[in-house]
């Protein structure tokens, strides 16, 4: 008795010794192995569309997270806060009268020594050789180092705390511009608010008075002082800077 052949999976071991079978059998075999690769074609392109869907939804993910971060910084600019208009002021010397306005005749020698000055506070004067630089404090400041700032043309806006609050003060800066102006408290002013140039000066009772705006528009960066082109920074900061 023929010894039975083993089976398999693989199509392509079976045989027959008939001619006309084992034709058949290659014949399916064959067409077995043509569909089994369309089959593998197929799977194949199919995990391409996967991998390029996948990659599309991740570029598409990216770019939808980009443009919405780009908006949000976009939106912060344009719905952000803007800041009041800085108050401007034509550089002063024009001669104008303004009510009120005290003028002096100052010396500007430099010294070393603490000075007295005819004014409280000072409106011009022998100072110190260094100048205060200009900005806004919330402590008083030397003397000696302010006028030295009004020689270069700054305007020293003083004012009694205890009769000037923080919103009063507020109000104040808003009227100033951003440079050749300092601000600070000043103890024993007979006044609430002074705006002391070279040379002149100007008592206020009130925070409100238009005549702050005429005093500015004369006698910042008046070209008159001595040293009307020197700067109003890079020398000392008196205390409580803000």
């Amino acid at each position: 008795m023929t010894p039975t052949q083993p089976q398999g999976n693989n199509r392509k071991n079976r045989t027959s010794g008939n001619p006309a079978t084992q034709a058949r059998l290659n014949q399916h075999a064959a067409q077995q192995h043509k569909e089994d690769r369309k089959a593998e074609a197929a799977q194949h392109q199919r995990m391409l569309a996967s991998r390029q869907r996948r990659k599309v939804a991740w570029w598409t993910g990216g770019t939808v997270a980009a443009l919405a971060i780009v908006g949000v910084v976009i939106a912060s600019f344009v719905f952000a806060p803007k800041p009041p208009p800085e108050a401007t002021y034509d550089i002063g010397g024009t001669g104008a009268k303004i009510e009120g306005v005290e003028t002096f005749d100052n010396g500007n020698q430099h010294v070393s020594e603490r000075v007295e000055y005819p004014q409280t506070p000072p409106a011009g004067g022998n100072h110190f050789n260094a100048w205060l630089n200009c900005g806004v404090y919330t402590e008083p400041q030397e003397n000696e180092l302010a006028v030295h700032s009004q020689e270069h043309g700054a305007v020293w806006v003083t004012y009694d705390a205890k009769r000037v609050d923080a919103e009063a003060l507020a109000s104040i800066e808003a009227k100033l511009p951003s440079t050749y102006i300092v601000v600070s408290p000043f103890e024993g002013l007979d006044s609430p608010l002074v705006l002391s140039a070279w040379n002149a000066q100007l008592k206020l009772d009130s925070v409100a008075d238009p005549r702050i705006e005429e005093f500015l528009e004369e006698y910042w960066r008046n070209q008159n002082v001595p040293e009307p082109t020197s700067a109003c920074t890079g020398a000392i900061d008196g205390p409580g800077r803000r």
